[in-house]
């Protein structure tokens, strides 16, 4: 059977459909102001423009619906934003604001649901055997069952065809050397070769990469990595040399570290307006009325790339000299009655919006802990220092999978670790919204771990 690729074809058509989508139902929905040769001229020049600086189209073989749901995000926000411009520029006249907005939003999800039914059926089509690639793998190495599970799976549409190496294998996949590889790539129109480098030599490699070119089959080098690769890597391009970048962190980028800045103050600012310019002097007269000391309890804590700072929480234990070093446990008799209540709702953490508003934390992030802790945790705890990349939280995706508060058993820190720095891997808006809304919840349900 002949390969069949259709892949030239997808960005056309996807384009195209978008396109469809837009213009018929701003032409359906808001013929007032669409139909106009210029309006017409711009909605489709400034989609195609803005999609265009994104790179939105170039899409990979392994694309799926989620994939770039981020920058699909982004999309949506700038267009939005140019399709809302284009009305006092070109002068037209709107009976409501509103009504645009939300026939926007409606062709946003239009857009959305045609991506999902596209990429449902591209999966089914490559799973029955369409749109698909040829590809063989010159040299073995340990990656080669790693990559194996890419071209095994059938929505991607690979057909793995087998191995070449210069060593002896039992495979039934091997084909045997290198050298048998070129006759076997144009008798059976292999689409895609993949190499992996450690396993030739530089005459073997330049001698791949000519045959190559001169038969037009797509090479890919797979790089000699030492078995360090992990999913958060990736890699820069200084001139003509690739640069592997150990770890790639979200928050690094201007726009991240804006966005993530201007929703703390918001967040912060609204916080302390609403709650703490009321709760503060009530709980100072409850607090003082049980114990004796101060309404704050302030600790030094440490933040981004390991900074110290001061924490400030409302004070929920009597003043005692193992503040500094012992954390809270279950049925903590240093633990007032008034603090029971605060920590068991997690009110007493409230002050850190203070802290937030002053940028030595987040609203969400990894929990900041105390200064003995943190010498502890990065002799004892793998990648423990990982977790100071950002600005530590008022709450965590640690904190709302249940791993908060005493760390009674290694398995508790160690978990939270790996939460910490899938965070740190992972960050979005999205994800932050989500552990607030989940952090909210689990106050109102209350938590096991809460005390």
């Amino acid at each position: 059977m002949e390969s069949k690729s259709y892949s030239i074809f997808i960005i056309p058509f996807t384009i195209i459909m978008h396109l469809i989508i837009i213009n018929g139902l701003l032409w359906l929905f808001t013929p007032e102001t669409y139909l106009n040769f210029w309006t017409i001229v711009y909605y489709n020049s400034a989609w195609l423009f803005i999609t265009h600086q994104l790179k939105f189209y170039p899409t990979g073989r392994r694309e799926e619906f989620m994939t770039n749901i981020r920058k699909l995000c982004y999309l949506y926000a700038v267009y939005g934003l140019a399709y809302m411009a284009w009305f006092p520029v070109a002068g037209l006249v709107v009976n409501s604001v509103y009504y645009h907005i939300a026939v926007y939003l409606f062709i946003c999800f239009c857009l959305t649901l045609f991506r999902y039914v596209f990429y449902a059926f591209v999966k089914y089509y490559r799973s029955k055997g369409g749109n698909y690639v040829k590809v063989v793998v010159i040299g073995r190495d340990r990656n080669l069952k790693k990559i194996r599970r890419i071209f095994d799976n059938p929505h991607y549409g690979y057909r793995y065809c087998g191995f070449f190496d210069d060593g002896p294998s039992a495979s039934p996949t091997y084909h045997g050397p290198i050298m048998r590889s070129y006759k076997y790539i144009l008798e059976n129109r292999i689409d895609e070769v993949y190499c992996t480098a450690a396993k030739l030599s530089k005459e073997q490699l330049q001698n791949l990469i000519n045959f190559a070119d001169n038969n037009l089959i797509k090479l890919k080098i797979i790089p000699d990595n030492k078995d360090i690769f992990t999913r958060s890597m990736s890699i820069e391009q200084y001139g003509n040399i690739p640069v592997l970048k150990l770890r790639t962190v979200p928050l690094d980028t201007e726009f991240a570290i804006v966005a993530k800045r201007v929703f703390d103050i918001i967040f912060s600012t609204f916080a302390i307006l609403t709650l703490l310019s009321w709760l503060v002097p009530l709980l100072y007269v409850i607090i003082k009325l049980e114990s004796p000391g101060p309404l704050f309890f302030k600790q030094k804590r440490h933040g981004l790339n390991r900074q110290a700072f001061w924490c400030i929480k409302f004070r929920s234990m009597a003043n005692n000299a193992d503040s500094d070093s012992k954390m809270a446990t279950k049925n903590d008799m240093r633990v007032t009655k008034v603090g029971r209540i605060l920590r068991k709702t997690s009110i007493d953490e409230l002050p850190q919006f203070l802290n937030v508003f002053m940028g030595d934390m987040s609203v969400v992030g990894p929990r900041p802990h105390m200064e003995k802790h943190t010498s502890d945790y990065e002799i004892s705890v793998d990648k423990y220092l990982v977790r100071h990349f950002v600005k530590p939280g008022i709450t965590g995706l640690a904190q709302v999978q249940g791993y908060r508060g005493e760390i009674s058993t290694p398995a508790d820190i160690l978990n939270r670790i790996r939460l910490d720095i899938l965070y740190v891997e992972k960050w979005s808006l999205w994800l932050d919204l989500k552990i607030i809304f989940k952090t909210i919840s689990n106050a109102v349900m209350g938590e096991e771990k809460a005390y």
